[in-house]
């Protein structure tokens, strides 16, 4: 092989997480380094690998390499938090409004509107907080089924050697193990 193909070839550093707290600070760090979110990948869910190759791993680990292993795009907590609470706001909101239109429509006074969106926003802001509580329990799953396999696989695609080196100096530094670079199978 040239030296041409080895620099085209696409490569990506890898890391293993014990918990979320310090996968997230390797991320947020690889992000303000200059990664992309595009560039971070990580292990699908257990009933997606298993869907797509016909078996679970026994260990994360053993998907590390593995150029089959389907993946997942990095949600972060935050994240999970900002659709929990647009769920309850949201419906909040659609609750409070509906109730308005509906007391407004029938021709009813300001203090019935009042209280009708007050109790439309309480009905659909406790559905709300089912839906919430419904997305961010999933994504505690995940992060509990990943963490029972051996813990929270993250790759990085990098552009160059430089980048390389920035992204396996993060992850070691945040606690990342069996961190190392391979080369991705040319598409």
């Amino acid at each position: 092989m040239t030296t041409q193909e080895n620099a085209s070839t696409p490569r990506e550093a890898v890391g293993v997480f014990g918990d979320a707290a310090a996968m997230d600070a390797a991320i947020e760090e690889l992000l303000v380094s200059g990664f992309d979110h595009s560039d971070l990948s990580l292990l699908a869910a257990g009933s997606t690998v298993e869907e797509k190759l016909g078996h679970k791993y026994k260990k994360v680990e053993e998907a590390e390499d593995d150029p089959v292993a389907p993946r997942t795009f990095y949600v972060s907590q935050d994240a999970v938090e900002g659709v929990k609470a647009a769920l309850v706001g949201g419906l909040v909101f659609l609750g409070a409004v509906g109730a308005i239109g509906a007391v407004v429509a029938s021709g009813g006074a300001l203090a019935a509107a009042i209280t009708g969106a007050a109790l439309g926003a309480g009905t659909w802001g406790v559905f709300g907080e089912v839906l919430a509580k419904l997305v961010g329990g999933e994504h505690s799953a995940y992060i509990q089924e990943q963490l029972k396999q051996g813990g929270l696989l993250l790759w990085v695609r990098c552009s160059g050697p430089e980048q390389e080196k920035r992204a396996t100096e993060i992850l070691t530094k945040h606690s990342g193990r069996d961190v190392h670079v391979h080369r991705l199978p040319l598409a």
